[in-house]
């Protein structure tokens, strides 16, 4: 967990134990890695083109009809792609005030529990964004701008995003299931 800036290469938690779980964490680190520069590109593109916006209506009274658009459907991508990268290196937020206090075996309970819950929630989650997607696609719903980009867009990146986190943390299970018990260290 971090606590502060860090300059160094970030470093993920160690592989799975187990072959095959090994192997889909790399392949989807991979996938992640690959998205975590398409998101920083997009984030850069979004300042960008907000930027333009704003100059080209203040200064030339030229003011832009898609911007809001796409800096939003550009967020939408970063937001979601960037879910699973975060998940792997199990930087989301978490309550962890009661973990110093529970008996080791406890907290692992615990632990487990809530990677189950999390994975269950994110697949549905995943299945309606899927969902969302298809009847975007299939009734070819645009936004109600007079730019009017297909929704299709920002549901797709959504449901590619929850259906990439969703494995992650699956994977994460998988891991906590069939790695081997670290041995108990002395108080």
């Amino acid at each position: 967990m971090s606590h502060g800036v860090e300059l160094g290469p970030v470093r993920g938690p160690k592989p799975p134990d187990n072959a095959a779980v090994a192997a889909a964490t790399a392949l989807l680190d991979q996938v992640n890695r690959g998205l975590q520069l398409l998101s920083m590109i997009a984030l850069v593109l979004t300042a960008l083109v907000l930027t333009y916006s704003v100059v080209s209506r203040y200064f030339f009274h030229a003011p832009t009809d898609w911007q809001d658009e796409a800096s939003v459907f550009m967020l939408v991508g970063v937001t979601f792609f960037s879910t699973a990268y975060v998940q792997y290196h199990r930087g989301h937020i978490g309550i962890e005030a009661i973990a110093g206090l529970l008996p080791r075996r406890v907290n692992a309970v615990r632990l487990f529990v809530v990677d189950v819950v999390s994975a269950l929630f994110c697949a549905f989650f995943t299945w309606k964004s899927w969902t969302l997607f298809h009847e975007a696609w299939v009734d070819g719903q645009t936004t109600s701008s007079t730019f009017a980009p297909p929704l299709w867009i920002p549901y797709s990146m959504m449901a590619a995003g929850m259906t990439l986190l969703t494995l992650q943390i699956v994977l994460q299970t998988l891991a906590r299931v069939t790695n081997k018990p670290e041995p108990e260290q002395a108080a």
